[in-house]
């Protein structure tokens, strides 16, 4: 059902981000789709600016301005140059609590000519929400944007 729902989805954001140069608009409307239609708790951008992610369009409650390179999820996501999977932020070493709120994350980094850009991060108010199936389905994506 959840691949289902990710096909769907990418064929959906596909559509609405074909022919728009924008790099902004489409992570709008990208973390938009994304959180209206799998119900996460926060969903948005965070882009890279100096030696820091900073952030960007998102859904969901405010959020934490700048992240550190090599901090938190995020910034670990956008050192190690790969998706990052957290079922229990708690457990998560440097964890950066923006919200209590947050139980479980998820974190990909965005690539563009080989840089990474921005990073995508998910969060959910229910332990371990992510699993393979969203890092997969997100990292297409997110290629879209």
């Amino acid at each position: 059902m959840k691949e289902e729902r990710y096909r769907l989805l990418f064929e959906q954001i596909k559509t609405l981000t074909e022919g728009e140069t924008d790099t902004i608009a489409n992570m709008a409307n990208t973390a938009a789709m994304i959180h209206t239609s799998m119900g996460f708790w926060w969903t948005g951008f965070y882009i890279v600016r100096g030696n820091n992610l900073v952030l960007g369009p998102f859904q969901g409650p405010v959020a934490c301005t700048r992240i550190p390179y090599g901090k938190g999820v995020c910034g670990s996501a956008w050192k190690a140059g790969e998706s990052i999977i957290v079922p229990d932020v708690e457990e998560f070493p440097g964890h950066i609590a923006c919200s209590s709120a947050s139980k479980s994350e998820i974190v990909l980094p965005l690539f563009r000519k080989g840089e990474i850009t921005a990073v995508l991060d998910i969060d959910s108010a229910e332990l371990n929400t992510f699993d393979e199936t969203d890092r997969i389905w997100l990292e297409k994506i997110i290629s879209l944007v």
